[in-house]
């Protein structure tokens, strides 16, 4: 593919051996491209990547963030910034739910089997870091034996996978760096290889760990898009990043997070909880609406497969049967990956996190209510059953009047847990950007590194949210089940 990058390039040298006119290639450099002229392109991003990208106050920012908003600027796009994960972002991609990445994403040739990337915006490097408190790791050679840690995917992660075998030492992937860090300071590895601006920036922000080798030359980072697809939007990106470096705009952006990063300012425990609350509300709101929806869309599937599964029907209970087989014999992370990367490749449709949030869901508790319901009909007596059919009882009215009210009370406790145990696993929806209570609280410890607390806090609040749920469960049951 022909970018517009080396284009540029090839016109102005092609300018300058006939005349010197530069100042006639800059002007035409400056122009936006009208191809992305007024589009909105949606970008996938990672959560936590300081500090290319990260939250503040709540907000995404970065050298990526400003970057990918600089030259949208420059060149008359609009973005919408979706932070996902990296593995997240790219399945995102692949599956066209964003229209390109950038992620601190370093250019491979596996990847550019994959993506058409951008011109290079910035060279990487690895280094290695041990807990501020290890003395005995201070080269490769101390590592025989050991354990280290690296970001998936990353180009840490491929470094220290080229020299374990000379130095004897074992490689964890883990996903994100507040994890890795995390993981060594615990004592689970000794050692983490990540990329030297993150690791840096998480250095002075009190992250508990130093460097102890010089930069090993990496990769360079690059903007990416589907191969042969958004050509036009990459075209833009090259000729807006060209702009941004020619007019200096480029190595501000660089010296702003690199060179002047801001110390890390001393707050007590109470101090994170008033500086977190605010994003954890944002977050519990949408765990409670995401809970909601799907409590009330799934009670309605259990109660209608429940049905079909003490239907006379042989179809209908076979369809029961594969409906609850599916959904609870697969896992809920699996399902949600598939609703939400799976099913738009298959269908060509996108599809937003919070409904394949929902469906994820709803779905899953509905298999479990099913066989709730079923349960709880079959409890039983069947003599009840019999003892309304001999009143003249119809079929419908005897369960009406006769088996249900008594599989409700019977059924009461076991929805309730299902309840509390959809509360929870709207937890695992933050693997696919769905920004509830622990995307957020994975957001604030991602630039904080203050692990321990902010997690402390999250669970706090859920243990408040589910006791109230229970609470409020028993007191209805008690007054509708006298």
């Amino acid at each position: 593919m022909f970018r517009a990058g080396k284009l540029a390039v090839a016109v102005t040298a092609l300018l300058a051996l006939a005349g010197g006119f530069v100042g006639v290639s800059a002007a035409v450099a400056s122009q936006p491209q009208a191809a992305v002229t007024g589009e909105t392109y949606v970008i996938g991003t990672d959560t936590t990547f300081a500090p290319f990208e990260y939250r503040e106050d709540g907000e995404l920012t970065g050298i990526d963030m400003d970057l990918i908003r600089d030259i949208a600027a420059n060149q008359g796009f609009t973005v919408e910034i979706k932070s996902l994960g990296f593995d997240a972002a790219l399945q995102a991609l692949q599956s066209n739910q964003v229209d390109g990445v950038i992620a601190g994403m370093s250019i491979t040739d596996e990847r550019e089997l994959i993506f058409d990337f951008s011109d290079p915006y910035f060279d990487s490097g690895v280094q290695m870091a041990v807990a501020e408190d290890n003395t005995e790791i201070t080269q490769y050679s101390d590592l025989a034996g050991e354990t280290v840690v690296a970001k998936r995917g990353s180009e840490g992660e491929t470094f220290a996978n080229s020299i374990k075998d000379e130095y004897g030492f074992t490689v964890k992937a883990l996903a994100d760096s507040a994890t890795m860090y995390d993981d060594v300071k615990a004592g689970n590895s000794v050692a983490v290889f990540d990329d030297y601006p993150v690791l840096a920036y998480g250095i002075n922000q009190n992250n508990g760990l130093k460097s102890v080798t010089e930069k090993e030359q990496g990769s360079s980072y690059g903007f990416a898009v589907n191969k042969g697809q958004n050509p036009e939007l990459l075209a833009a990106f090259n000729t807006g990043l060209a702009e941004l470096k020619s007019n200096g705009e480029y190595q501000t952006i660089l010296d702003t997070y690199l060179e002047q990063p801001a110390p890390a300012v001393a707050s007590g425990f109470f101090g994170l909880l008033s500086d977190s609350m605010p994003a954890l509300m944002k977050g519990l709101g949408l765990t409670l609406l995401a809970t909601g929806l799907s409590i009330l869309i799934a009670l309605v599937l259990g109660v209608l497969f429940g049905f079909f599964t003490v239907s006379a029907s042989r179809v209908l209970r076979g369809i029961a049967s594969v409906y609850v087989s599916i959904f609870r014999g697969t896992p809920l992370l699996v399902q949600a990956f598939f609703f939400y990367f799976g099913l738009p490749q298959l269908t060509g449709q996108s599809i937003d996190v919070l409904t394949a949030g929902v469906l994820t869901l709803s779905l899953n508790a509905g298999a479990y209510m099913t066989e709730i319901v079923r349960g709880g009909i079959q409890s039983v007596d069947p003599g009840q059953t019999e003892a309304g059919r001999s009143l003249g009882l119809g079929y419908v009215t005897t369960m009406r009047r006769v088996v249900l009210p008594q599989a409700v009370k019977i059924m009461t406790p076991s929805f309730i847990n299902q309840f509390v145990m959809t509360l929870k696993d709207t937890s695992l929806l933050a693997v696919i950007g769905f920004a509830e209570l622990t995307y957020q609280g994975q957001q604030i410890y991602a630039a904080n590194f203050r692990t321990g607390e902010t997690l402390l806090i999250v669970a706090a609040l859920y243990f408040i949210v589910i006791n109230l749920l229970t609470m409020l469960s028993n007191k209805l049951d008690k007054r509708f089940n006298k």
